[in-house]
Protein backbone atom coordinates (compact mmCIF):
# COMPACT_ATOMS: atom_id res chain seq x y z
CA UNK A 1 0.00 0.00 0.00
CA UNK A 2 2.84 2.39 0.78
CA UNK A 3 4.36 1.74 -2.65
CA UNK A 4 1.02 2.32 -4.40
CA UNK A 5 0.54 5.59 -2.51
CA UNK A 6 4.07 6.71 -3.38
CA UNK A 7 3.50 5.96 -7.04
CA UNK A 8 0.13 7.71 -6.94
CA UNK A 9 1.70 10.84 -5.49
CA UNK A 10 4.16 10.97 -8.39
CA UNK A 11 1.54 10.06 -11.00
CA UNK A 12 -0.75 12.90 -9.83
CA UNK A 13 1.70 15.35 -11.37
CA UNK A 14 0.05 14.36 -14.65
CA UNK A 15 -3.16 16.05 -13.42
CA UNK A 16 -2.42 19.74 -12.81
CA UNK A 17 -4.90 21.70 -10.71
CA UNK A 18 -6.79 24.79 -11.81
CA UNK A 19 -4.11 27.31 -10.81
CA UNK A 20 -1.34 25.37 -12.54
CA UNK A 21 -3.48 24.93 -15.68
CA UNK A 22 -4.22 28.64 -15.68
CA UNK A 23 -0.52 29.46 -15.42
CA UNK A 24 0.45 27.02 -18.19
CA UNK A 25 -2.31 28.29 -20.47
CA UNK A 26 -1.24 31.89 -19.94
CA UNK A 27 2.34 31.09 -20.89
CA UNK A 28 1.23 29.18 -23.99
CA UNK A 29 -1.19 31.95 -24.98
CA UNK A 30 1.50 34.59 -24.49
CA UNK A 31 3.89 32.54 -26.61
CA UNK A 32 1.37 32.10 -29.43
CA UNK A 33 0.33 35.76 -29.30
CA UNK A 34 3.95 36.88 -29.57
CA UNK A 35 4.31 34.68 -32.65
CA UNK A 36 1.07 35.84 -34.27
CA UNK A 37 1.78 39.54 -33.64
CA UNK A 38 5.05 39.19 -35.57
CA UNK A 39 3.99 36.57 -38.13
CA UNK A 40 3.66 39.02 -41.05
CA UNK A 41 7.18 40.31 -40.53
CA UNK A 42 8.98 37.08 -39.63
CA UNK A 43 11.35 35.60 -42.25
CA UNK A 44 9.76 33.13 -44.63
CA UNK A 45 12.94 31.07 -44.27
CA UNK A 46 15.55 31.62 -41.56
CA UNK A 47 19.00 30.49 -42.64
CA UNK A 48 20.77 32.26 -39.79
CA UNK A 49 19.30 30.66 -36.70
CA UNK A 50 21.17 27.36 -36.76
CA UNK A 51 19.54 24.06 -37.56
CA UNK A 52 17.87 23.19 -34.29
CA UNK A 53 20.84 21.21 -33.00
CA UNK A 54 20.40 22.78 -29.56
CA UNK A 55 17.43 20.49 -28.97
CA UNK A 56 19.92 17.71 -28.25
CA UNK A 57 21.31 19.67 -25.29
CA UNK A 58 18.13 18.80 -23.41
CA UNK A 59 17.65 15.02 -23.49
CA UNK A 60 14.51 13.34 -22.17
CA UNK A 61 15.09 12.56 -18.50
CA UNK A 62 13.36 11.96 -15.16
CA UNK A 63 13.84 15.48 -13.83
CA UNK A 64 11.43 18.15 -15.14
CA UNK A 65 12.39 21.49 -16.67
CA UNK A 66 10.77 24.81 -15.90
CA UNK A 67 7.96 25.39 -18.42
CA UNK A 68 9.29 28.79 -19.45
CA UNK A 69 12.61 27.13 -20.24
CA UNK A 70 10.80 24.48 -22.29
CA UNK A 71 9.09 27.17 -24.37
CA UNK A 72 12.42 28.92 -24.88
CA UNK A 73 13.95 25.68 -26.18
CA UNK A 74 10.99 25.33 -28.54
CA UNK A 75 11.31 28.87 -29.85
CA UNK A 76 15.07 28.72 -30.36
CA UNK A 77 15.35 25.28 -31.93
CA UNK A 78 12.01 24.60 -33.62
CA UNK A 79 9.98 27.72 -34.31
CA UNK A 80 12.83 29.97 -35.50
CA UNK A 81 15.16 28.08 -37.90
CA UNK A 82 14.18 26.82 -41.35
CA UNK A 83 10.98 27.33 -43.32
CA UNK A 84 8.15 29.23 -41.67
CA UNK A 85 4.97 27.55 -43.01
CA UNK A 86 2.82 30.15 -41.23
CA UNK A 87 4.39 32.98 -43.23
CA UNK A 88 2.51 35.07 -45.78
CA UNK A 89 5.68 34.73 -47.83
CA UNK A 90 5.61 30.94 -48.03
CA UNK A 91 5.17 30.76 -51.81
CA UNK A 92 7.10 27.56 -52.40
CA UNK A 93 6.02 23.90 -52.48
CA UNK A 94 2.29 23.82 -51.65
CA UNK A 95 1.83 25.92 -48.51
CA UNK A 96 0.04 24.35 -45.59
CA UNK A 97 -2.56 26.16 -43.51
CA UNK A 98 -2.76 26.78 -39.78
CA UNK A 99 -5.79 28.97 -39.10
CA UNK A 100 -6.30 29.89 -35.45
CA UNK A 101 -9.78 28.40 -35.16
CA UNK A 102 -8.40 24.95 -36.03
CA UNK A 103 -5.89 25.24 -33.20
CA UNK A 104 -8.82 25.77 -30.86
CA UNK A 105 -10.48 22.69 -32.30
CA UNK A 106 -7.33 20.64 -31.71
CA UNK A 107 -7.09 21.96 -28.16
CA UNK A 108 -10.64 20.88 -27.39
CA UNK A 109 -10.16 17.52 -29.12
CA UNK A 110 -7.01 16.87 -27.09
CA UNK A 111 -8.47 17.92 -23.75
CA UNK A 112 -11.71 15.95 -24.13
CA UNK A 113 -9.85 13.15 -25.95
CA UNK A 114 -12.90 11.79 -27.73
CA UNK A 115 -12.23 8.57 -29.64
CA UNK A 116 -13.63 9.04 -33.13
CA UNK A 117 -12.76 5.59 -34.45
CA UNK A 118 -15.98 3.69 -33.76
CA UNK A 119 -19.60 4.76 -33.38
CA UNK A 120 -20.05 2.98 -30.05
CA UNK A 121 -17.29 5.03 -28.43
CA UNK A 122 -18.32 8.47 -29.67
CA UNK A 123 -21.38 8.54 -31.91
CA UNK A 124 -21.35 12.33 -32.17
CA UNK A 125 -17.70 12.45 -33.25
CA UNK A 126 -18.29 9.78 -35.91
CA UNK A 127 -21.36 11.62 -37.18
CA UNK A 128 -19.33 14.85 -37.34
CA UNK A 129 -16.58 13.26 -39.43
CA UNK A 130 -19.10 11.52 -41.68
CA UNK A 131 -20.91 14.83 -42.16
CA UNK A 132 -17.65 16.49 -43.22
CA UNK A 133 -16.97 13.69 -45.72
CA UNK A 134 -20.55 14.01 -47.04
CA UNK A 135 -20.03 17.76 -47.52
CA UNK A 136 -16.83 17.11 -49.52
CA UNK A 137 -18.57 14.41 -51.56
CA UNK A 138 -21.42 16.78 -52.35
CA UNK A 139 -19.31 19.60 -53.77
CA UNK A 140 -17.22 17.02 -55.63
CA UNK A 141 -20.38 15.77 -57.31
CA UNK A 142 -20.39 12.28 -55.79
CA UNK A 143 -23.71 10.47 -55.13
CA UNK A 144 -25.19 9.45 -51.77
CA UNK A 145 -23.46 6.07 -52.08
CA UNK A 146 -20.07 7.70 -51.39
CA UNK A 147 -18.11 7.38 -48.17
CA UNK A 148 -14.64 8.28 -47.02
CA UNK A 149 -12.29 9.00 -44.19
CA UNK A 150 -10.29 11.88 -42.78
CA UNK A 151 -6.61 10.96 -42.94
CA UNK A 152 -3.25 12.37 -41.91
CA UNK A 153 -2.69 13.66 -45.45
CA UNK A 154 -2.61 12.83 -49.13
CA UNK A 155 -0.10 9.98 -48.86
CA UNK A 156 -2.33 7.81 -46.68
CA UNK A 157 -5.38 8.90 -48.67
CA UNK A 158 -3.73 7.80 -51.94
CA UNK A 159 -2.79 4.48 -50.33
CA UNK A 160 -6.40 3.89 -49.29
CA UNK A 161 -7.72 4.75 -52.73
CA UNK A 162 -5.25 2.43 -54.43
CA UNK A 163 -5.92 -0.45 -52.02
CA UNK A 164 -9.65 -0.02 -52.59
CA UNK A 165 -9.19 -0.06 -56.37
CA UNK A 166 -6.98 -3.16 -56.13
CA UNK A 167 -9.62 -5.06 -54.18
CA UNK A 168 -12.51 -3.75 -56.29
CA UNK A 169 -10.83 -5.28 -59.35
CA UNK A 170 -10.09 -8.45 -57.37
CA UNK A 171 -6.39 -8.34 -58.18
CA UNK A 172 -4.33 -11.20 -56.78
CA UNK A 173 -0.57 -11.56 -56.56
CA UNK A 174 -0.56 -13.72 -59.68
CA UNK A 175 -2.15 -10.83 -61.62
CA UNK A 176 0.23 -8.03 -60.65
CA UNK A 177 2.91 -8.50 -63.32
CA UNK A 178 0.36 -8.16 -66.12
CA UNK A 179 -1.79 -5.42 -64.56
CA UNK A 180 -1.25 -1.87 -65.78
CA UNK A 181 -1.47 1.49 -64.01
CA UNK A 182 -1.64 4.67 -66.11
CA UNK A 183 -0.05 7.86 -64.75
CA UNK A 184 2.00 10.81 -65.99
CA UNK A 185 5.48 12.00 -65.08
CA UNK A 186 3.78 14.72 -63.03
CA UNK A 187 2.01 12.31 -60.69
CA UNK A 188 2.87 12.86 -57.03
CA UNK A 189 5.58 10.60 -55.62
CA UNK A 190 3.18 9.37 -52.92
CA UNK A 191 1.40 7.39 -55.65
CA UNK A 192 4.46 5.29 -56.43
CA UNK A 193 5.04 4.86 -52.71
CA UNK A 194 1.44 3.76 -52.19
CA UNK A 195 1.68 1.22 -55.00
CA UNK A 196 4.76 -0.30 -53.35
CA UNK A 197 3.23 -0.36 -49.87
CA UNK A 198 0.06 -1.94 -51.29
CA UNK A 199 2.20 -4.78 -52.69
CA UNK A 200 1.78 -3.60 -56.28
CA UNK A 201 5.41 -2.88 -57.09
CA UNK A 202 5.35 -5.50 -59.87
CA UNK A 203 2.51 -3.76 -61.70
CA UNK A 204 3.36 -2.14 -65.03
CA UNK A 205 3.33 1.64 -64.90
CA UNK A 206 2.60 3.41 -68.17
CA UNK A 207 3.80 7.02 -68.25
CA UNK A 208 1.32 8.83 -70.49
CA UNK A 209 2.70 11.82 -72.44
CA UNK A 210 1.86 15.40 -71.46
CA UNK A 211 0.65 18.30 -73.53
CA UNK A 212 2.31 21.75 -73.54
CA UNK A 213 0.45 22.62 -70.32
CA UNK A 214 1.77 19.56 -68.45
CA UNK A 215 -1.57 17.74 -68.65
CA UNK A 216 -2.18 14.09 -69.53
CA UNK A 217 -3.01 13.51 -73.20
CA UNK A 218 -6.31 11.56 -73.32
CA UNK A 219 -5.65 10.30 -76.84
CA UNK A 220 -2.31 8.82 -75.79
CA UNK A 221 -3.99 7.26 -72.76
CA UNK A 222 -6.60 5.50 -74.86
CA UNK A 223 -3.99 4.31 -77.35
CA UNK A 224 -1.96 2.79 -74.51
CA UNK A 225 -4.98 1.02 -73.02
CA UNK A 226 -6.02 -0.45 -76.38
CA UNK A 227 -2.48 -1.61 -77.10
CA UNK A 228 -2.16 -3.25 -73.68
CA UNK A 229 -5.48 -5.04 -74.04
CA UNK A 230 -4.43 -6.35 -77.45
CA UNK A 231 -1.21 -7.60 -75.85
CA UNK A 232 -3.13 -9.64 -73.29
CA UNK A 233 -2.36 -7.34 -70.38
CA UNK A 234 -4.84 -6.18 -67.74
CA UNK A 235 -5.42 -2.39 -67.83
CA UNK A 236 -6.76 -1.65 -64.37
CA UNK A 237 -6.12 1.79 -62.90
CA UNK A 238 -5.87 5.38 -64.14
CA UNK A 239 -4.50 8.00 -61.76
CA UNK A 240 -5.08 11.60 -62.82
CA UNK A 241 -4.08 14.82 -61.07
CA UNK A 242 -6.30 17.75 -60.17
CA UNK A 243 -3.51 20.18 -59.43
CA UNK A 244 -0.02 18.75 -59.70
CA UNK A 245 2.56 19.80 -57.15
CA UNK A 246 5.10 20.80 -59.80
CA UNK A 247 3.01 23.00 -62.07
CA UNK A 248 -0.53 23.12 -60.66
CA UNK A 249 -1.83 21.43 -63.82
CA UNK A 250 -5.24 19.79 -63.90
CA UNK A 251 -5.51 16.80 -66.23
CA UNK A 252 -8.47 16.69 -68.68
CA UNK A 253 -10.70 15.04 -66.09
CA UNK A 254 -13.85 14.58 -68.17
CA UNK A 255 -12.08 13.02 -71.15
CA UNK A 256 -10.12 10.69 -68.88
CA UNK A 257 -13.34 9.74 -67.09
CA UNK A 258 -14.97 8.83 -70.39
CA UNK A 259 -12.01 6.58 -71.25
CA UNK A 260 -12.05 4.92 -67.82
CA UNK A 261 -15.76 4.19 -68.17
CA UNK A 262 -15.39 2.91 -71.74
CA UNK A 263 -12.70 0.38 -70.84
CA UNK A 264 -13.91 -0.29 -67.27
CA UNK A 265 -10.80 0.91 -65.42
CA UNK A 266 -10.82 2.31 -61.90
CA UNK A 267 -10.39 6.09 -62.06
CA UNK A 268 -8.58 7.69 -59.11
CA UNK A 269 -7.91 11.44 -58.90
CA UNK A 270 -5.19 12.93 -56.74
CA UNK A 271 -6.71 16.30 -55.82
CA UNK A 272 -4.71 16.71 -52.61
CA UNK A 273 -3.79 20.24 -53.66
CA UNK A 274 -6.65 21.15 -55.97
CA UNK A 275 -9.76 19.47 -54.62
CA UNK A 276 -11.10 22.28 -52.47
CA UNK A 277 -10.89 24.78 -55.33
CA UNK A 278 -14.20 23.18 -56.35
CA UNK A 279 -15.74 25.52 -53.78
CA UNK A 280 -15.01 28.62 -55.89
CA UNK A 281 -16.10 29.63 -59.38
CA UNK A 282 -12.72 29.57 -61.15
CA UNK A 283 -11.82 26.31 -59.45
CA UNK A 284 -15.03 24.58 -60.52
CA UNK A 285 -14.26 25.40 -64.14
CA UNK A 286 -10.75 23.96 -63.84
CA UNK A 287 -11.96 20.80 -62.05
CA UNK A 288 -14.88 19.99 -64.34
CA UNK A 289 -15.16 16.20 -64.65
CA UNK A 290 -13.81 15.36 -61.19
CA UNK A 291 -17.19 13.77 -60.43
CA UNK A 292 -16.55 11.06 -63.04
CA UNK A 293 -13.87 9.45 -60.89
CA UNK A 294 -14.28 6.38 -58.66
CA UNK A 295 -12.16 7.81 -55.86
CA UNK A 296 -10.63 11.14 -55.02
CA UNK A 297 -8.34 12.57 -52.35
CA UNK A 298 -8.04 16.13 -51.07
CA UNK A 299 -6.12 17.80 -48.25
CA UNK A 300 -7.87 20.25 -45.89
CA UNK A 301 -4.41 21.26 -44.71
CA UNK A 302 -3.91 22.76 -48.16
CA UNK A 303 -7.14 24.09 -49.65
CA UNK A 304 -8.96 24.75 -46.37
CA UNK A 305 -5.91 26.21 -44.58
CA UNK A 306 -6.17 23.69 -41.72
CA UNK A 307 -2.98 22.68 -39.84
CA UNK A 308 -0.80 19.89 -41.23
CA UNK A 309 -2.05 16.38 -40.69
CA UNK A 310 -5.41 16.79 -42.46
CA UNK A 311 -6.28 14.74 -45.54
CA UNK A 312 -9.33 12.98 -46.90
CA UNK A 313 -10.20 10.13 -49.25
CA UNK A 314 -13.67 9.67 -50.75
CA UNK A 315 -14.84 6.61 -52.69
CA UNK A 316 -17.98 6.77 -54.84
CA UNK A 317 -19.08 3.24 -53.84
CA UNK A 318 -18.87 3.08 -50.06
CA UNK A 319 -19.05 -0.73 -50.06
CA UNK A 320 -15.76 -0.92 -51.96
CA UNK A 321 -14.02 1.16 -49.29
CA UNK A 322 -15.67 -0.85 -46.51
CA UNK A 323 -14.72 -4.21 -48.01
CA UNK A 324 -11.05 -3.22 -48.12
CA UNK A 325 -10.76 -1.74 -44.64
CA UNK A 326 -13.31 -3.31 -42.26
CA UNK A 327 -12.12 -5.43 -39.36
CA UNK A 328 -13.31 -7.72 -36.59
CA UNK A 329 -11.81 -8.34 -33.16
CA UNK A 330 -13.17 -10.20 -30.15
CA UNK A 331 -12.33 -7.43 -27.71
CA UNK A 332 -14.31 -4.98 -29.88
CA UNK A 333 -17.53 -7.03 -29.89
CA UNK A 334 -19.47 -4.35 -27.96
CA UNK A 335 -18.44 -1.66 -30.42
CA UNK A 336 -19.10 -3.79 -33.47
CA UNK A 337 -22.67 -4.43 -32.33
CA UNK A 338 -23.46 -0.75 -32.84
CA UNK A 339 -23.92 -0.18 -36.56
CA UNK A 340 -25.91 3.07 -36.80
CA UNK A 341 -23.30 4.61 -39.09
CA UNK A 342 -20.16 3.56 -40.89
CA UNK A 343 -17.23 4.39 -38.64
CA UNK A 344 -13.72 5.56 -39.54
CA UNK A 345 -12.15 2.37 -38.16
CA UNK A 346 -14.12 0.37 -40.75
CA UNK A 347 -13.15 2.67 -43.61
CA UNK A 348 -9.46 3.23 -42.88
CA UNK A 349 -6.26 1.39 -41.89
CA UNK A 350 -6.39 3.27 -38.59
CA UNK A 351 -8.04 2.06 -35.41
CA UNK A 352 -6.57 4.50 -32.91
CA UNK A 353 -6.82 7.96 -34.45
CA UNK A 354 -6.86 11.63 -33.60
CA UNK A 355 -10.29 13.30 -33.60
CA UNK A 356 -9.39 15.17 -36.79
CA UNK A 357 -12.92 16.25 -37.54
CA UNK A 358 -13.04 18.91 -34.83
CA UNK A 359 -10.15 20.95 -36.28
CA UNK A 360 -12.17 21.18 -39.51
CA UNK A 361 -15.74 21.35 -38.20
CA UNK A 362 -15.15 24.14 -35.67
CA UNK A 363 -13.78 26.74 -38.15
CA UNK A 364 -16.37 25.84 -40.80
CA UNK A 365 -19.17 26.27 -38.27
CA UNK A 366 -17.69 29.40 -36.70
CA UNK A 367 -16.74 31.21 -39.91
CA UNK A 368 -19.02 29.67 -42.51
CA UNK A 369 -17.84 28.47 -45.92
CA UNK A 370 -17.83 31.88 -47.63
CA UNK A 371 -14.42 33.18 -46.39
CA UNK A 372 -12.83 29.90 -47.44
CA UNK A 373 -14.46 30.09 -50.87
CA UNK A 374 -13.43 33.72 -51.33
CA UNK A 375 -9.87 33.05 -50.18
CA UNK A 376 -9.52 30.20 -52.68
CA UNK A 377 -10.79 32.40 -55.51
CA UNK A 378 -8.36 35.11 -54.35
CA UNK A 379 -5.40 32.71 -54.54
CA UNK A 380 -6.24 31.75 -58.14
CA UNK A 381 -6.56 35.39 -59.12
CA UNK A 382 -3.27 36.28 -57.39
CA UNK A 383 -1.41 33.55 -59.32
CA UNK A 384 -2.88 34.82 -62.58
CA UNK A 385 -2.03 38.41 -61.68
CA UNK A 386 1.55 37.34 -60.99
CA UNK A 387 1.67 35.50 -64.33
CA UNK A 388 0.51 38.59 -66.20
CA UNK A 389 2.94 40.90 -64.37
CA UNK A 390 5.87 38.62 -65.25
CA UNK A 391 5.31 39.55 -68.90
CA UNK A 392 6.53 43.05 -68.03
CA UNK A 393 9.98 41.71 -67.07
CA UNK A 394 12.24 41.56 -70.10
CA UNK A 395 13.80 38.12 -70.57
CA UNK A 396 11.18 36.30 -68.47
CA UNK A 397 9.89 32.99 -69.91
CA UNK A 398 6.51 32.11 -68.45
CA UNK A 399 4.97 28.67 -68.12
CA UNK A 400 1.32 27.88 -68.89
CA UNK A 401 -1.40 30.22 -67.66
CA UNK A 402 -2.30 29.05 -64.13
CA UNK A 403 -5.30 26.75 -63.94
CA UNK A 404 -5.24 27.01 -60.14
CA UNK A 405 -2.73 28.88 -57.97
CA UNK A 406 0.70 27.63 -59.09
CA UNK A 407 2.74 29.51 -61.70
CA UNK A 408 6.04 28.40 -63.25
CA UNK A 409 8.64 30.67 -64.86
CA UNK A 410 12.35 31.11 -65.57
CA UNK A 411 14.57 33.98 -66.61
CA UNK A 412 16.55 33.78 -69.85
CA UNK A 413 19.71 35.89 -69.54
CA UNK A 414 21.22 37.63 -72.55
CA UNK A 415 24.34 35.52 -72.09
CA UNK A 416 25.43 32.55 -70.02
CA UNK A 417 23.68 29.36 -68.94
CA UNK A 418 20.00 29.87 -68.18
CA UNK A 419 19.81 26.95 -65.74
CA UNK A 420 22.71 28.29 -63.72
CA UNK A 421 21.21 31.79 -63.70
CA UNK A 422 17.90 30.49 -62.35
CA UNK A 423 19.64 28.35 -59.73
CA UNK A 424 21.31 31.47 -58.46
CA UNK A 425 18.08 33.46 -58.75
CA UNK A 426 16.10 31.12 -56.48
CA UNK A 427 19.10 30.93 -54.11
CA UNK A 428 19.22 34.71 -53.82
CA UNK A 429 15.46 34.96 -53.26
CA UNK A 430 15.47 32.28 -50.58
CA UNK A 431 18.48 33.67 -48.74
CA UNK A 432 16.95 37.13 -48.80
CA UNK A 433 14.56 35.46 -46.31
CA UNK A 434 11.65 37.89 -46.75
CA UNK A 435 9.71 35.59 -49.09
CA UNK A 436 10.21 32.00 -50.21
CA UNK A 437 10.03 30.46 -53.69
CA UNK A 438 10.89 26.90 -54.69
CA UNK A 439 12.14 25.37 -57.92
CA UNK A 440 11.73 22.28 -60.07
CA UNK A 441 13.10 20.69 -63.24
CA UNK A 442 10.79 20.63 -66.26
CA UNK A 443 12.16 18.94 -69.40
CA UNK A 444 15.68 19.54 -68.14
CA UNK A 445 15.04 23.25 -67.53
CA UNK A 446 15.64 24.68 -64.08
CA UNK A 447 12.32 26.37 -63.36
CA UNK A 448 11.05 28.56 -60.55
CA UNK A 449 7.56 28.06 -59.16
CA UNK A 450 5.23 30.29 -57.21
CA UNK A 451 2.54 28.49 -55.18
CA UNK A 452 -0.10 30.80 -53.71
CA UNK A 453 -2.10 29.04 -51.01
CA UNK A 454 -1.26 30.58 -47.65
CA UNK A 455 -4.35 32.23 -46.22
CA UNK A 456 -2.06 35.12 -45.21
CA UNK A 457 -0.86 35.76 -48.77
CA UNK A 458 -2.54 38.76 -50.38
CA UNK A 459 -1.83 41.27 -53.16
CA UNK A 460 0.89 43.13 -51.24
CA UNK A 461 2.89 39.88 -50.91
CA UNK A 462 2.71 39.16 -54.65
CA UNK A 463 3.78 42.72 -55.48
CA UNK A 464 6.68 42.36 -53.06
CA UNK A 465 7.72 39.08 -54.70
CA UNK A 466 7.72 40.73 -58.13
CA UNK A 467 9.88 43.53 -56.73
CA UNK A 468 12.34 41.05 -55.18
CA UNK A 469 12.59 39.06 -58.42
CA UNK A 470 13.52 42.22 -60.33
CA UNK A 471 16.07 43.17 -57.65
CA UNK A 472 17.76 39.78 -57.76
CA UNK A 473 17.85 39.67 -61.57
CA UNK A 474 19.65 43.03 -61.55
CA UNK A 475 22.01 41.80 -58.83
CA UNK A 476 22.97 38.63 -60.71
CA UNK A 477 23.18 40.40 -64.05
CA UNK A 478 25.43 43.06 -62.58
CA UNK A 479 23.24 45.83 -63.93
Amino acid sequence: MEEIKRLEESALRLEPGFEEREELLKKVTDYSEEFLKKVYSLPAYNFNAGKGEGIYDFPIQDAPLDFSKVLDILKTNVDTPGLNPASRGHLGYIPGGGIFHSALGDFLADVTNRYAGVFFASPGAVRMENMLIRWMADFTGYPDTAAGSLTSGGSIANLMGIVTSRDAHNLKAKDFERSVVYVTSQVHHSVDKALRIAGLKECIQRIIPLDSSWRMKPGSLEEAIVKDKESGLNPWLIIASAGTTDTGAVDPLTEIGDIASKYKLWYHIDAAYGGFFNLCQSGRKALKGIETSDSVIMDPHKGLFIPYGSGAVIVKDRMKLLESHHYEANYMQDALSSTDELAPADLSPELSKHFRGLRLWLPLMTLGVKPFRDSLEEKIQLARYFHEKLAEIKGMARGPYPQLSVDTFRYIPEKGDANEFNRRLVHEIQHDERLFLSSTMLDGKFTLRLAVLSFRTHLDTIDEMLKIIKEKIRLISGS
